[in-house]
C-alpha cells in the first residue's frame, strides 16, 4: 500500500515523497515511517533535523483534516465530506478569505475555494500543513500554480462539467444583444411600447452573419455547435488549426487580427493568459465591424473595460453582452450599465442546478483525494506526483 507524505523545510521548498511502508502510514507506525522518511531525506540532502517538519498525508480517522471551506454551499452539494474532515465556512456572500477562516490558516490541510478567492504565495507561506487545493471552477486564475507545485501541493479544478451550460448562457447573451431584449424590455416596461413600429427595435440577424470564436476549446466549440444551429458561418482562431471543428462545422480558421475585422459577432472563450489579458484593447475595439457584438463568457480582464466602455458610447461597435467583467463585481456607478447597447449579467455562465451541484461534487472530490493521499481525479499540476 502505498502511502504519501509531505516534507517541509521550513525555509523554503516541499519535498513529496512517495514511500510503501508495511503498515498504512495513518496507523501507529505513522512516527516510525515519518522518522524514516525524514532519515531518508536529510541523507540524501544538506537539511538537518531540526530543518523540518514531516506532515502524514493520510488523516486519523479519529481526529479528520481541518479545511477550509470560503463560501457557504448547500449541505448536499458537499455531503461527501461529512465525518471525513472538520470544516470551516465561509459565508455565501464573501469577497475575500473571511476572517472565521483566517484563525485556523496555520492548522488547515485543506482548502476548498471559488474563483473570487485569490490563493497566492504569501497565503500558501501561511498555511504551513496545507495539502491540497480544491477550485470549484474551470479555470485557476486565481491560483498561483506555480507556487503550489514548489510546495508539492496538488490543485484541483472543475473541467468540462460546466461547457454546455457556459455555451447555453453564450448563445442567451448574444441572441439577447442581437436582438435589444433589454432594451425593448425595458421600453415595454416604461410605457413606451404605443404601437407595432416597423422601424422600432430592429436587431441584427443570425443566418448568413458570422461568429467569431475566440479560443477553440471545448466552450468554444459547444458554442460553435449551437451557432451553427441557428445558421451563423463560423470563424475561429486559436493557437493552432482545429481540422476537426473545420469539418465538421465548416469552420474558418483565421487570424486574430482578421477575425475582428471581419466577424459580425466576436465571442471569447480563451483562458486568461498574460497573452490575453486586455486582449480587447481600443485598437482591437476599432478595427471591429461598426455593426459587431462582442461577447465575453471568459474571464473579465481579457477585455479592457474602460475601452469597451468607450466603444459602445462612440459607437466603434455596435453592441456587447458580457457575462464576465474587469473589476467582478462592477460597482453599481459603472459607466457601463448605463449604455443601453451593454448587456451585463452576473457571471451565470455555469449558473444552472444540476452544472453548479456537480462543480461542487467535483471539488470535493478532488480535496478528499488529496487529503488521503491520492492523486486528484482532476489535477491541473499533476507534475506535483513526479
Amino acid at each position: 500500500m502505498k502511502s504519501v507524505a509531505s516534507v517541509y523545510p521550513r525555509s523554503s521548498g516541499v519535498y513529496r515523497i512517495t514511500a510503501t511502508p508495511k503498515e498504512p502510514i495513518n496507523t501507529g507506525t505513522t512516527t516510525d515511517q515519518g522518522l524514516k522518511i525524514v532519515g531518508n531525506l536529510i541523507a540524501q540532502t544538506s537539511l538537518t533535523n531540526s530543518d523540518l517538519s514531516v506532515f502524514p498525508m493520510n488523516p486519523n480517522p479519529s481526529n479528520p483534516p481541518l479545511v477550509l471551506i470560503t463560501h457557504t454551499l448547500p449541505d448536499d452539494w458537499i455531503a461527501s465530506l461529512q465525518g471525513k474532515v472538520r470544516a470551516v465556512t465561509g459565508p455565501l456572500d464573501a469577497t475575500g478569505l473571511a476572517p472565521e477562516l483566517e484563525v485556523h490558516l496555520a492548522e488547515a490541510e485543506g482548502l476548498f475555494c471559488l474563483l473570487t478567492i485569490p490563493v497566492r504565495a504569501e497565503l500558501l507561506q501561511r498555511m504551513p500543513r496545507l495539502r491540497a487545493v480544491s477550485n470549484m471552477a474551470a479555470g485557476v486564475d486565481n491560483i498561483d500554480v506555480a507556487a503550489c507545485t514548489e510546495r508539492g501541493i496538488p490543485v484541483g479544478n472543475t473541467p468540462d462539467v460546466l461547457t454546455d451550460a457556459t455555451a447555453d448562457l453564450t448563445m442567451a447573451i448574444l441572441l439577447s444583444a442581437a436582438r435589444r431584449l433589454p432594451e425593448s424590455a425595458q421600453d415595454a416596461r416604461a410605457g413606451q411600447w404605443r404601437t407595432w413600429s416597423p422601424t422600432g427595435w430592429l436587431g441584427a440577424d443570425l443566418r448568413g452573419a458570422t461568429l467569431g470564436i475566440v479560443g477553440m476549446g471545448k466552450i468554444g466549440r459547444a458554442v460553435a455547435e449551437r451557432a451553427h444551429g441557428f445558421g451563423l458561418r463560423i470563424a475561429y482562431t486559436d493557437t493552432s488549426p482545429r481540422p476537426d471543428v473545420e469539418a465538421a462545422l465548416g469552420a474558418k480558421f483565421l487570424s486574430f487580427a482578421e477575425l475582428i475585422r471581419q466577424c459580425d459577432f466576436v465571442s471569447l472563450h480563451c483562458p486568461l493568459t498574460p497573452a490575453t489579458r486586455g486582449l480587447i484593447n481600443e485598437s482591437a475595439l476599432r478595427k471591429m465591424k461598426p455593426t459587431a457584438i462582442l461577447v465575453n463568457a471568459a474571464r473579465g480582464p481579457i477585455v479592457d473595460t474602460a475601452a469597451l466602455a468607450r466603444a459602445l458610447a462612440e459607437g466603434w461597435i455596435a453592441a456587447a453582452a458580457l457575462d464576465v467583467t474587469d473589476p467582478e463585481p462592477l460597482p453599481p456607478d459603472h459607466p457601463l450599465y448605463l449604455l443601453p447597447n451593454c448587456l451585463i449579467v452576473p457571471h451565470i455562465g455555469s449558473a444552472t442546478h444540476g452544472t453548479r451541484r456537480r462543480m461542487a461534487e467535483m471539488a470535493c472530490e478532488n480535496l478528499l483525494a488529496g487529503l488521503e493521499g491520492r492523486r486528484l481525479p482532476y489535477c491541473v499540476n499533476p507534475e506535483v506526483y513526479k
